[in-house]
């Protein structure tokens, strides 16, 4: 596969899992199956026996089974909506008061997406068993299996959405919402941490080809294993000039690509496949993303128009937890192919960099 197309699938898919629609999606597709699933018990030759055996289980009115799912139907779409709109307010209320940057790590929550995802699976669930219901069904040609079934779905949906009011009102919570981007930021940064050494860069005599960005964008990060693989078959040195979550403007320079023998313009297409720019923040690429967006917090706590100082003392301490775990370890500049030679170079920032760019404007307010 074109390493181009790769990066696009790469960089579209992540961007559609943590997207609030993926789970709900994924849920309402898996209820549809459900819906199907039942239907075929309910007319098969089994459904239609275990009917006739339990009268007080069957629904010999088709008027009265389409009542029932349309109530419910209506029902659950109310719910839903309502469900939403709280979700909407509670993230208006968090970029208002916090960051509209911490907004992802509370779109990307799993449960709320789950429970939406149920809502939105019992309503096609509901829609799918009413446009299998005619007027001239009767009698044990009523799936009313599939119906007591919905019934169930109901009275949990409920149930959920009960604890779904009282999730919802926890995590509006500044303390909460800082856990939250800590606990990602510091996942992240044991990932990216090793006791890696600061090392001279050897090639730095060779040749080299100055790249520019081809467009405007963030440079978030680079595939590793495909670079290195295409800097192992053609023999190159990869000095990349920025640190990654840096802006970089179309048409700089972003990147030395220093080689032995003649770069030709398939490698540098190869080269660019490898290197992701793109808009956002995500915590799970870039721990330093967590700092950035807890230090914004305790700024925006302190402003004037705030005026929160509980909340910046919350931000510092979750910060020093993540600077603890910072002097721990180096993430490594030069990582190295398959034959242990060095072949890239990502600059990171340091610890004293981090410490200055993200503690002093908070010293500063």
């Amino acid at each position: 596969m074109n390493i181009i197309l790769k990066k696009w699938i790469r960089i579209y898919f992540y961007k559609i899992i943590e997207s609030i629609a993926f789970y709900p999606a994924l849920i309402a597709i898996c209820f549809l199956g459900l819906s199907w699933g039942m239907l075929e018990i309910d007319f098969s030759d089994w459904g239609k026996d275990f009917k006739s055996g339990l009268s007080w289980l069957s629904l010999k009115d088709a008027s009265t089974a389409r009542s029932i799912i349309s109530t419910v139907a209506g029902a659950i779409i109310s719910l839903t909506v309502f469900s939403f709109s709280m979700v909407m307010i509670v993230l208006n209320q968090a970029a208002s008061q916090m960051s509209n940057r911490v907004l992802n790590s509370m779109i990307e929550n799993r449960l709320q997406q789950i429970i939406l995802g149920i809502y939105i699976g019992t309503i096609v669930y509901a829609l799918f068993l009413l446009s299998t219901i005619r007027d001239n069904s009767n009698g044990i040609n009523v799936p009313a299996l599939s119906i007591y079934l919905l019934l169930v779905l109901t009275v949990i949906d409920i149930f959920l959405f009960i604890y779904f009011l009282d999730y919802v009102t926890k995590t509006v919570k500044y303390e909460t919402v800082i856990n939250r981007v800590k606990k990602h930021a510091l996942n992240s940064l044991r990932k990216e941490l090793k006791d890696a050494k600061i090392q001279s860069l050897a090639w730095e005599k060779l040749p080299l080809t100055k790249v520019k960005a081809r467009k405007s964008g963030y440079f978030q990060a680079i595939n590793e294993k495909q670079l290195l693989d295409i800097a192992h078959q053609n023999d190159l040195y990869f000095s990349f000039l920025y640190k990654p979550s840096t802006f970089i403007l179309e048409g700089t320079f972003f990147l030395h690509i220093y080689y032995s023998n003649i770069l030709n313009n398939d490698v540098l297409q190869q080269v660019h496949g490898t290197i992701d720019f793109f808009v956002g923040q995500p915590l799970d690429i870039n721990s330093e993303y967590g700092f950035k967006q807890i230090a914004e917090v305790a700024i925006k706590a302190l402003s004037p128009g705030i005026n929160d100082p509980g909340t910046a003392v919350l931000s510092l301490h979750a910060l020093f937890e993540m600077f603890a775990l910072k002097l721990q370890g180096n993430i490594p500049t030069i990582p190295k192919d398959q034959k242990n030679i060095s072949r890239i170079h990502l600059p990171h920032p340091s610890f004293s960099d981090m410490f200055d760019c993200y503690i002093l404007p908070i010293w500063n307010y």
